[in-house]
């Protein structure tokens, strides 16, 4: 199965025109044409299953046959990530957590970041093509670059973990899960969390982990952290 995805439908929706660059792209390139099923989400949850009444490069449209709510995953999982030195370890980031299952991802600024400037746009593409890939209906939300100390001032939902580095006291993520709640996750840059980060985190109800008995990376610690919700809820 191939997934499409336009957030301009809905499941009232009985005829859709896809946007010229899509449409090119399914008459074109995936040589589509009248009569062809397609499924398409809008992100939201909804996956529809359409007939083509008219495929051309300029026009693609179709006619809404079924429409059904995916059911979602017990729990809602927010990753606080800062981004990485190497802009592409963040994309595989997002493509690959996307992939596993995440509802929310803010990149944010800390003291030790060294990149401070993305391009959402981009994430949100990249988060996209994952979702589809995947063959998934919900869309992660992907927010803007927020200094620490202001998002962990915003409040969090359910559980609060920070995963750091410091040797100090800390639990195993995967004992810490209550099924009954949704998290959010600090993962810090590569230079780590400074003290007064952690300490700030620690103030707000975070609980401090661990993701395994070897230093990992950004992007890794937030994928394993993200694989290890996902396998705790299977």
């Amino acid at each position: 199965m191939q997934l499409f995805y336009s957030p301009d439908i809905n499941e009232d929706t009985v005829t859709f025109s896809f946007q010229k660059e899509e449409s090119k792209h399914i008459a074109k390139v995936l040589r589509k044409k009248e009569g062809d099923v397609l499924h398409i989400t809008n992100g939201k949850g909804w996956l529809f299953i359409a007939t083509i009444v008219q495929a051309t490069v300029k026009t693609c449209e179709v006619a809404i046959n079924e429409s059904k709510k995916q059911v979602q995953r017990p729990y809602k999982l927010h990753l606080a990530v800062a981004p990485t030195k190497i802009n592409d370890r963040f994309e595989w980031f997002l493509e690959k957590a996307t992939e596993i299952g995440v509802d929310t991802i803010t990149p944010i600024l800390c003291e030790h970041s060294e990149r401070k400037v993305i391009k959402l746009a981009r994430f949100e593409k990249i988060i996209s093509a994952a979702m589809k890939q995947s063959l998934q209906c919900y869309l992660p939300t992907i927010n803007p670059l927020t200094p620490l100390k202001t998002f962990i001032k915003e409040g969090t939902h359910g559980q609060g973990f920070i995963a750091h580095c410091e040797t100090t006291e800390k639990q195993s993520l995967k004992n810490c899960l209550n099924s009954s709640q949704d998290m959010t996750i600090l993962i810090g840059p590569e230079g780590d969390f400074s003290a007064t980060e952690i300490a700030l985190a620690l103030s707000n109800n975070f609980t401090p982990v661990t993701l395994g008995n070897t230093r990992l990376r950004t992007e890794t610690a937030a994928i394993a952290a993200c694989h290890s919700i996902a396998f705790f809820y299977e």
